[in-house]
């Protein structure tokens, strides 16, 4: 079926976009990582004081010496990139139709702190999944926006460009490109946007209908809190009874390690080139406990301390296990 139609006459522009960094912009970068400052090293010998002096310079040397942003400018330049304004913000993503012309449209939305580059490895896949021993029938034509802030999107200027304003101006987007049905996926923050692209919002009661063009997304951030939890937490009402009222975190089970984001320059390095070997910490916390794991993000902006000071007998919320 077709899910295309013809742009009206005047219709905001659709620009396409490269980009070339200069050589100076670059050599002043690697300048500046060289310059850096290092503080003392750690008096341990583990992560407990925070990452490593050590790995964070050999990540520096890294950027610095062996990155190779040309090769990666290369490889975004030689797919389709546009730039358009929707509401008075610039709006940067690659637009790579499928040969199959009954393909769906499917918008692809990246998190923080992400990028595009993420995105990448997907595109040939979804667009040309015969080619990948797939039917016809699973091809996808591809819409990968950067969020406002990111990449080569604008900075927005004023405040409201929450994941409600962000999944609406993807759907100006969509209707902008022509196309009449689609679907959404995200993760991390992408995921966000795309269950309030469908209607969805931090009060229940405040959803609204989904846009008539969406058909469904898909996402790789479920949400893992209770409702009632969740509305307590993030909107206000009041705290469901039965509460121990103890603060908990990642530091109270084992499966949700304080370590978590000191391993994080790790794992990035880790896994730099390598997607197929990629350890996600956040995927190992959720899968062993889904409230612990929700409560990571809870207490990234959050006054609740991460654990307890005297390490007493705080238990998982999810599993009611001793930390200890």
């Amino acid at each position: 079926m077709a899910d295309t139609v013809k742009r009206p006459a005047g219709h905001p522009a659709v620009k396409p976009f490269t980009f070339k960094a200069t050589d100076a912009d670059l050599e002043d970068l690697r300048a500046r990582i060289a310059a850096t400052r290092w503080p003392d090293r750690e008096t341990v010998d583990d992560d407990s004081q925070g990452v490593p002096l050590a790995l964070m310079q050999d990540l520096a040397r890294y950027w610095a010496t062996e990155y190779d942003w040309r090769k990666v400018e290369a490889r975004l330049n030689a797919l389709p990139q546009f730039i358009t304004e929707i509401d008075g913000l610039d709006i940067h993503f690659i637009h790579v139709r499928s040969k199959h012309e009954d393909a769906l449209p499917l918008v692809v939305c990246h998190g923080w702190p992400g990028s595009i580059l993420e995105q990448l490895k997907l595109i040939g896949r979804l667009t040309d999944p015969t080619a990948h021993g797939a039917s016809a029938s699973d091809a996808f034509h591809v819409v990968i926006p950067s969020m406002p802030g990111y990449g080569f999107s604008g900075k927005p200027t004023r405040t409201g460009w929450d994941p409600v304003h962000i999944g609406k101006a993807y759907v100006e987007l969509i209707r902008r490109l022509g196309y009449t049905r689609f679907a959404a996926q995200g993760g991390d923050w992408g995921g966000i946007v795309v269950d309030a692209m469908a209607g969805g919002r931090s009060d229940p009661a405040a959803a609204e209908p989904a846009p008539p063009e969406l058909i469904g997304i898909h996402t790789n951030f479920p949400g893992v809190i209770p409702p009632e939890l969740f509305t307590a937490a993030f909107v206000g009402t009041p705290a469901p009874s039965g509460l121990s009222g103890k603060p908990y975190g990642p530091g109270d089970h084992p499966g949700c390690a304080l370590r978590d984001n000191n391993q994080r320059p790790r794992d990035y390095k880790r896994c730099a080139g390598r997607p197929s070997g990629y350890k996600c910490r956040m995927t190992e916390v959720m899968s062993r406990c889904p409230a612990c794991g929700a409560r990571v993000y809870v207490n990234a902006g959050s006054p609740t301390p991460a654990h307890q000071a005297d390490g007493s007998d705080a238990q998982c919320p999810g599993t009611g296990q001793p930390s200890k």
